[in-house]
């Protein structure tokens, strides 16, 4: 029943996005009068579709939903007769050719920054950007990054939401300098004892204190598998939950290794427990290793020996897992920390294109990260991962719905315009050559290209696949 569930999530939202894609191309391809063959969602034989009596266009569902294709009327592909030789896409002008091209991608484009706009104008509740905790053995904490004050901005780039941190923090991945944190005090006047750091490290101004965090510390954290958030050790508030177990896994390594219901941890590896947050951390930054716990059964203390199970999260990520829920209880946060977002139509459509800017240039730059080796190609993720994600959006809440085909949306296209034959971005480089030469590369050189480019895709798939059953076992 899971299975069904994710592949319809990752129908419902990849369906759209992939029929849209192809549209693009289909609509400005007939615009520049070209003539259109078949508009296909998916690869392969078939399922169902129809032939337009009028244009005698095929529109179909084919069997592979791993994308889709427009064909038009070419030469090369076979005979096309005198009279349909201008409706042929080999003999329209370079500057069609590639308005057809990138028109998928740029559709891709439209529709990212149209969900953002959506989600922009929607009201939300959110926790306020205030730091709750800083971890230990962090640069936060080296930093000493004071807990209560505002994030206003990192690297001098204003961020209103913890997922603005976390994006602008995750691009820094891989990289060396200073992470730059500009912190607002709710005081009327800043209290630079409160930082106890050096100085030189905090520029202050009207209760605005800039701290400067080597990105270098930030890096180790994130070679452990961590998270943006939780390597660079600033978190935001989190409920004082008691650690009392209030659910176990058949099978799991805590109930295997004698944890009971009921059970209250008071210590892992040495470090004192006195919340579920603390308890979670260790155990997600310890997989495969055998931790000792301490646990109050009937009022007296148990020493237990559990080993977390290595799991891996949807980027690929290593964290342990011991198979135990907390007891429930209820959540009151706070007003000091809670906040409610929500912008104007102009404004929302303002941010919805600097989102979608940042993201492009970020996923650009993890592109060109995992090719020279800064951050490792396990973070490639396919289509197993996609339809997982697809499914637990639908779980949370229809505007993570909006937010996961808003992502994916723009991952298509800026995965599309990349300069490799058998993708748009590949087809446009061949159009602009053409546009210099006056002529298209000869049938040759661009079969030699499409057949690399194929190499370079298949290749490229399989790794990701591959990732992908990697978190799956």
């Amino acid at each position: 029943m899971t299975f069904l569930l994710t592949l319809l999530a990752a129908i419902f939202v990849l369906g759209p996005l992939i029929a849209l894609h192809e549209w693009g191309h289909y609509i400005v391809a007939r615009l520049c009068g070209v003539k259109v063959l078949t508009y296909s969602i998916g690869f392969g034989p078939k399922l169902f579709g129809w032939t337009s009596k009028k244009s005698g266009i095929d529109y179909r569902i084919s069997a592979l939903p791993l994308g889709g294709y427009v064909k038009m009327l070419d030469a090369r592909e076979g005979e096309v007769a005198k009279e349909e030789q201008h409706l042929a896409f080999n003999h329209q002008h370079p500057l069609k050719k590639i308005a057809i091209s990138a028109a998928g991608p740029i559709m891709n484009f439209v529709i990212a920054i149209a969900l953002f706009w959506v989600l922009f104008m929607t009201p939300s509740e959110q926790l306020a950007t205030k730091i709750g905790q800083v971890l230990p053995e962090t640069p936060a904490a080296t930093a000493q990054l004071p807990v209560g004050e505002t994030i206003v901005a990192i690297d001098s780039h204003d961020v209103q939401s913890w997922e603005g941190i976390n994006y602008r923090l995750a691009g820094r991945m891989g990289e060396t300098g200073n992470v730059s944190i500009t912190l607002q005090s709710d005081a009327a006047t800043p209290n630079i004892a409160t930082a106890n750091i050096d100085a030189t490290n905090v520029e202050t101004s009207n209760a605005v204190q800039t701290y400067q965090v080597p990105v270098t510390a930030f890096m180790q954290g994130e070679a452990k598998g961590q998270d943006a958030l939780t390597s660079f050790g600033m978190l935001p508030w989190q409920p004082d939950i008691v650690p009392v177990i209030g659910e176990l896994t058949p099978d799991g390594a805590a109930i295997r290794q004698g944890l009971e219901v009921g059970d209250r941890i008071t210590a892992i590896n040495g470090e004192e427990i006195t919340d579920w947050i603390s308890a979670t951390r260790i155990i997600r930054d310890n997989p495969e290793t055998l931790l000792p716990f301490t646990v109050l059964r009937d009022e007296k203390p148990i020493q237990l020996q559990i080993m977390p199970q290595g799991k891996k999260d949807n980027l690929g990520n290593d964290f342990g897992q011991i198979g135990a829920r907390v007891a429930e209880s209820d959540i009151v946060i706070p007003d000091a920390y809670k906040t409610t977002v929500v912008y104007g139509a102009g404004e929302s459509l303002v941010k919805s294109f600097e989102k979608t800017e940042q993201l492009a240039v970020m996923t650009l730059s993890s592109m060109g990260k995992m090719l020279s080796g800064m951050i490792g190609l396990d973070n490639l993720s396919g289509p197993i991962t996609i339809a997982k994600v697809a499914k637990q959006s639908f779980d949370i809440s229809w505007q993570m719905v909006l937010s996961t085909a808003a992502l994916i949306s723009l991952s298509l296209a800026v995965l599309n315009l990349l300069p490799i034959p058998v993708l748009d971005g590949g087809h446009i480089v061949y159009h602009f050559i053409e546009l210099i030469r006056g002529k298209p590369l000869s049938e040759g050189v661009q079969m030699v290209g499409l057949n690399i480019g194929l190499l370079l895709l298949v290749g490229f798939m399989v790794l990701a696949i591959g990732n992908d059953i990697s978190r799956l076992f």
